[in-house]
């Protein structure tokens, strides 16, 4: 029985052929692809549960191949790239990616990765999937969110804080709590995967991102998710 379908990018053979070998010894069905265009076909005609992707591909560059994935599907995507800049970085999770691996890596971490991303947890009973506060609606199990009647969905990540905001409501969360809580325990110092995750959100939930009334900023510690109905709504009606 198969672990997952993993699709891998990169224009290095000798890449593809070790990640290949790791992987199928671990029990995922591989695919590979060593551009941008094979990778968006593979992954239409694949649908894989998981995409390791370079960023320096020839023809679509990883940024594009992130945007086109992301306009069908929420499948989680690790960036794996020598690109080790922080805005490279940024530019990568911004366009929808989860995860970022600078080459180069280990083995041992990127498929402890792999299992992390791969690792949703099942809707626990008698917890609601869908949550309502006032034009704002959330639903889980679509992950998607619509706000006075436009629906947005979200990446895998997106979807992950959004869930933590909504179970910690009107509480002050550190940064800390937050990344470890949805990337892992070594993530905890990765702010700037946050912000990124958090400015995304707001774009989709807020009536005004850059006065948010929902994901509110804590000065110092992190964020406060207010689950009262936008006020600002009802003055619009």
């Amino acid at each position: 029985m198969s672990n997952g379908r993993i699709l891998v990018v990169d224009d290095e053979p000798q890449i593809l052929r070790g990640l290949r070998t790791n992987l199928v010894a671990r029990g995922y069905d591989v695919d590979t692809a060593p551009d941008g265009e094979a990778a968006l076909d593979l992954a239409a005609r694949h649908r894989p549960d998981i995409v390791i992707l370079d960023l320096g591909l020839p023809g679509i560059d990883g940024l594009d191949v992130i945007r086109g994935l992301r306009t069908w599907t929420a499948v989680p995507i690790i960036v794996l790239s020598a690109r080790e800049q922080e805005q490279h970085k940024v530019a990568a999770l911004d366009a929808g990616a989860d995860d970022f691996v600078t080459k180069p890596f280990s083995t041992p971490e990127l498929l402890a990765r792999v299992r992390a991303a791969l690792r949703r947890a099942p809707p626990v009973p008698g917890i609601s999937q869908r949550l309502e506060f006032g034009s704002l609606a959330i639903d889980f199990n679509l992950r998607t969110v619509t706000r006075a009647g436009v629906r947005s969905h979200l990446t895998p990540k997106e979807l992950d804080v959004l869930r933590y905001f909504t179970s910690h409501p009107n509480e002050a969360v550190s940064h800390r709590a937050i990344l470890q809580a949805v990337w892992g325990p070594d993530y905890g110092d990765q702010v700037d995967y946050l912000r990124v995750i958090v400015k995304n959100l707001r774009k989709k939930i807020e009536r005004r991102p850059e006065e948010p009334h929902f994901i509110k900023t804590e000065p110092w510690v992190g964020y406060r998710f207010d689950s009262s109905p936008d006020p600002r709504d009802l003055r619009a009606l």
